[in-house]
Formats: structure tokens, C-alpha cells, sequence
């Protein structure tokens, strides 16, 4: 009986680990309760596929699609951070536990009392809506189950739910947050859609690429139709598109795991267990960023590209040799983090080899070392470890008669392949004004034609700035004020509990490009506005600070290229 008790002692501590294909460590089972009061259903999992970033925790849904579901601390600890943002997290607490981990939560609607006080004072102190504050053990110690705030929308949220991590406190790497014990209800497996089919060379650059369909014969398991391959190339790369499902949600979430073997041998693995944050734009290097960026598909790559730094894999090698006369057998398991799993098997041989065509570049970046293309009027610097593999470059210019361009328009190949650092461009100016310099910027033109600020100043002729993304470019000059737009305001405010204004600058911002600026004044004296970011808006809550009374309202706003609007009111309260 005895034996008994402590092999169900040791199968409840580890029972994690056989459910999952692997876990490098045991974590606690039962240490951590749940940051909700009812079932834990999902709307994003650990390490999914995001645009530049691998999902750093699970994204736990609204009990009914709401604002406001109490939250609460899953162990004792204290809290050790807060961060108030107008995009990222908005609303965020760090707890520190006394076990080594952290805990994180992401898009609060508001803190409890006395933590938006504490922050309320700091923000009027530091004169700012933004504040990130490191605090130590003694200011908010917390207990377990204890409430610490609710759940909500603020920051870069487009719907309510609770973002939450669990970190390695010595190191903040991530954890996989369902290794802990926490459950939700899932027997559905993962869904496989379909197979990517990279020719490689003798340098395993692709030459050609062709999807496939799958096809479902029941119990989780998939074929191709046909059920062999014939590929014009001496070796092959793969990439799957495959999601997970959850009881309950209809979102497409991300897998916890996936597995190739070629003839039964294991020749490709990665899992969801942890990583860093360092690391997570190295995603760019995992998915097929062309689909991402075109298709708004996610397709795991399953082979290394040699600039791939990401630690999520077991194994990565993944290059498939072809045979012309020998079909290969191809098996592809994908998991999620409860063990639920899908399979596609399928037989690959090598077809005719045909010479493939140039693709028309004129200029090669090679991997591992720092590339330049520079002809006079454009000139850009990619720092060693830019791209991900050798990357082969269409470059050309052109000429645009339109008003607002005081360049060529430089099309530095397209948006397909992904830059992982920033690099210097410099494109030399076309009858700029002097009047217009501190105006004009390096304007970049998306896959959609949308035009974004991306920074830079004028120097000895040229306008310079660091970017992160390979496509069109060319200066422009923004000397249009933002506006301010009241949306909530009158002149008897009594009885009001918040003015509310809508703020709009006519030319968004990405990379180095900064968005817009605010301070706000009553009677010359800085107020506190909240900034939701995705819908443009200023809100101030009344408190005791303003007086009964009239008064006079100041809003200042600039963009990116200095320009600036004054909103001036008066107001009785």
C-alpha cells in the first residue's frame, strides 16, 4: 500500500511529462492555482507563430466575452513590477514567487485600489501615462487566491482576455504556463492542412516550392493524394501548416509540439516548452515568411536555415535526400500540450531534375557577413546577421513625377524575405527645400501600397535612417498637423465622469518612426490622460485634483516630424 502511495505520488508529480513529447525539467503541480475562477479556455497558446515573435504565453479567454472577470495571484509572492503602456500589455503585473518563478498578467481592464493609487501618483510625479515601476517586497506582498485586478482590453488587446506567462524569475525566460499543473479541457487533436514542398540545392537554397493539399482518413491521421511525391530536385525541404483546437473556443491556436522522420528515423523536432525572449524574432527563420506576410499563413518550417537561432528544437536537420528509384517514407506528428496528436505519412522520391531559372537578382547577400548595395543615389548597409540564409535581391529604381515624392523610388526586392536587424538606408534627396528638411522622411510602401513614416533625418544631402523590412522606398514630407478631435467634451462638465478626445495623425509610423506625442494641462498644470492606442483616444477620469469651478483645458499634441495642434477650451466643473 505503501509503494502504492508514492508511485501515485510520483505519477502525479511528472504525469506532465508523459502526456508531452518532451520536458526538459520538472515544474511544480500543484503549487499554482488558477489566475481565473472557472475553466481555463484559450484564445492563444505558448510559443504560437505571431508576426515577429513567438507568443510568450497563453492567452486565456473572458468567461463571457467581457471586461472586468476578476483576476487573482496563483501563489503567495509579491508584486515586483507594474507597467502601464498604450500598446504592448497596457495594464500589466509581475508577481514574484517565492519558488523561483514569476507570473505575469497582461491587459488589465484596472488594478485594485491601493497598486492604481501607487501608480496614479507615480504617473503624475513622472508627468507621464507610461510608467514601468520596480518595486521590492514590502510595497505589495500578496497571498494566494488574493484579487489583483480585472480582466480587460488595455494596450495592444482586440478583445478581452488575460495574457499570462510564468517566467524563470533568475532568467525571464517564458515557460509554457500548462506545464504547471493548470487544466483545460482538450481531447481534440491538432489539425493538419498542408504540406510545403521546398527544392533545394547543393547549398539548400530553395529553387522552387510547391504547396499540397491534404487528405483526412479519420483517428488524426492525413495522406497525400496519390500518396507519393515526385520532386524535380535532389534533396527536399518541408513546411506544414497545422493548428490546434480546444473544447469549447473556435480559435485556430497554435501546437505545443511537431516531429518528422524520414524511414522511421528522426530527422526534424521542436517543442513549446520554453525560450527567450532574445530569441523570438528568430520565428522569422522558422515559418515560411513569405506565406506570413503574403497569404497570412503559417507554415513551420521543417529544416534549418543556417541563421536560425531558436532553442525550441530537439532536432533540426530535416533535409530530406531524394531517390529517383527508392521512395522515402515521410511521417509528420504534430502534438498538442496534452498529448492529443495528429499524423501525416506520405512517400517521397525524386522526379526529372530540371535546371531551374535565374530569378533575375542582381545583387547576393551573402549569410554570415555584413552586405552593401550602393549606387549613388540609395545606399544601404545590412549589419552581419541581417538575414537568416544568402538572400538573393532584385533591386531596381525608378522615377515618380508625383508632388509629394522628392526621390526615385527604390525597390530594394519586396517584403518575401525577412531582416532580422536593423539596417542603414540612405536615399539621396531630389529638389527638396530647404524649408521641408526636418519634414521629410524615409517613407515605406507595404505589399498593400500603405505608406508608413519610418523615420530618418537630412544629412549632406540625403535622408538616413535605420529600417527592418526589404521593399519600396522613397522620401516624402509630412508637414500636415495631427488633430485633435473632441469627443466627450463640453462646456458644463459637471456631473461628467471623463472628457474623452480623439487624436489622428495622417501618417502612421512603423521601425524607428515614433508615434504620437501629448501633454495635457489644466489651469497649467499637467493632468493624467489614459491613451488607448487602438482606438486613438485621449480619456481623462475626473478625480478630486480639479476642483469645482471653471477652468481652462490645454491638449498639445505632435508627430513624428515635429508638427504640432493645441486644443484650448475652457470648462466648468
Amino acid at each position: 500500500m505503501r509503494i502504492f502511495a508514492l508511485l501515485t505520488i510520483l505519477l502525479l508529480t511528472v504525469g506532465f511529462a508523459i502526456n508531452t513529447r518532451k520536458v526538459t525539467k520538472s515544474y511544480p503541480q500543484d503549487y499554482f492555482r488558477s489566475p481565473i475562477d472557472q475553466p481555463i479556455r484559450l484564445s492563444g497558446t505558448f510559443g504560437e507563430l505571431r508576426p515577429n515573435h513567438l507568443h510568450a504565453g497563453i492567452d486565456i479567454k473572458a468567461k463571457d466575452g467581457k471586461n472586468g472577470q476578476p483576476l487573482y495571484a496563483i501563489a503567495d509572492g509579491y508584486i515586483a513590477r507594474i507597467k502601464v503602456q498604450s500598446g504592448g500589455y497596457g495594464n500589466a503585473l509581475y508577481l514574484v514567487h517565492p519558488n523561483g518563478y514569476m507570473s505575469v498578467y497582461g491587459h488589465l481592464q484596472n488594478f485594485e485600489s491601493d497598486v492604481a493609487n501607487y501608480v496614479k501618483k507615480t504617473q503624475y510625479e513622472k508627468q507621464s501615462f507610461n510608467v514601468d515601476l520596480y518595486l521590492n517586497g514590502q510595497t505589495f506582498p500578496v497571498k494566494k487566491g488574493q484579487k489583483i485586478g480585472n480582466l480587460g482590453t488595455s494596450g495592444r488587446s482586440f478583445g478581452p482576455h488575460l495574457h499570462f506567462e510564468i517566467r524563470d524569475n533568475k532568467t525571464q525566460k517564458p515557460i509554457n504556463p500548462l506545464l504547471f499543473g493548470l487544466k483545460m479541457q482538450d481531447d481534440i487533436r491538432p489539425k493538419l492542412h498542408n504540406v510545403k514542398i521546398y527544392h533545394l540545392n547543393d547549398k539548400l537554397e530553395t529553387v522552387d516550392e510547391k504547396i499540397h493539399s491534404l487528405v483526412k482518413k479519420g483517428g488524426g491521421k492525413y495522406g497525400i493524394k496519390g500518396d507519393t511525391l515526385a520532386i524535380g530536385a535532389w534533396r527536399a525541404g518541408f513546411g506544414i501548416k497545422v493548428y490546434d483546437h480546444h473544447n469549447g473556443v473556435s480559435n485556430w491556436n497554435g501546437i505545443y509540439a511537431l516531429e518528422m522522420y524520414q524511414d522511421g528515423n528522426l530527422i526534424h523536432a521542436f517543442d513549446m516548452e520554453t525560450f527567450s525572449f532574445g530569441e523570438s524574432r528568430y520565428i522569422n527563420a522558422h515559418i515560411d515568411y513569405g506565406e506570413q506576410k503574403i497569404n497570412k499563413a503559417y507554415y513551420n518550417r521543417s529544416y534549418k536555415l543556417p541563421g536560425n537561432k531558436l532553442s525550441i528544437y530537439e532536432k533540426n536537420e530535416g533535409v530530406v535526400t531524394l531517390h529517383k528509384a527508392v521512395a522515402s517514407k515521410i511521417k509528420v506528428v504534430a502534438l498538442d500540450v496534452d498529448g492529443n496528436k495528429s499524423v501525416l505519412e506520405f512517400w517521397v522520391k525524386r522526379a526529372e531534375v530540371i535546371p531551374s531559372e535565374s530569378n533575375g537578382y542582381n545583387y547576393s547577400m551573402l549569410y554570415g557577413r555584413s552586405n552593401t548595395i550602393d549606387n549613388g543615389s540609395m545606399r544601404a548597409v545590412f549589419p552581419k546577421g541581417t538575414f537568416y540564409e544568402n538572400a538573393y535581391l532584385n533591386y531596381s529604381t525608378s522615377v515618380d513625377h508625383s508632388d509629394d515624392i522628392y526621390s526615385d523610388m527604390h525597390s530594394i526586392h519586396d517584403v518575401s524575405i525577412p531582416v532580422h536587424k536593423y539596417y542603414d538606408l540612405s536615399i539621396k534627396a531630389n529638389a527638396l527645400p530647404e524649408n521641408l528638411r526636418k519634414k521629410a522622411f524615409l517613407a515605406f510602401c507595404d505589399e498593400k501600397n500603405r505608406v508608413y513614416n519610418a523615420g530618418g533625418k537630412y544629412k549632406d544631402g540625403y535622408i538616413t535612417g535605420k529600417v527592418r523590412s526589404l521593399g519600396d522606398y522613397c522620401i516624402m514630407i509630412d508637414d500636415v498637423r495631427p488633430t485633435i478631435t473632441p469627443i466627450s467634451f463640453r462646456k458644463d462638465m459637471t456631473g461628467r465622469s471623463k472628457m474623452t478626445f480623439k487624436i489622428k495623425d495622417d501618417m502612421p509610423t512603423t521601425g524607428k518612426g515614433r508615434s504620437l506625442s501629448f501633454k495635457a494641462t489644466v489651469d497649467g498644470k499637467w493632468i493624467l490622460m489614459q491613451y488607448d492606442e487602438k482606438n486613438d483616444l485621449l480619456i481623462h477620469r475626473f478625480d478630486n485634483r480639479i476642483p469645482k469651478g471653471e477652468h481652462t483645458l490645454k491638449i498639445t499634441l505632435k508627430d513624428d516630424r515635429g508638427n504640432r495642434s493645441t486644443f484650448e477650451r475652457s470648462f466648468t466643473r
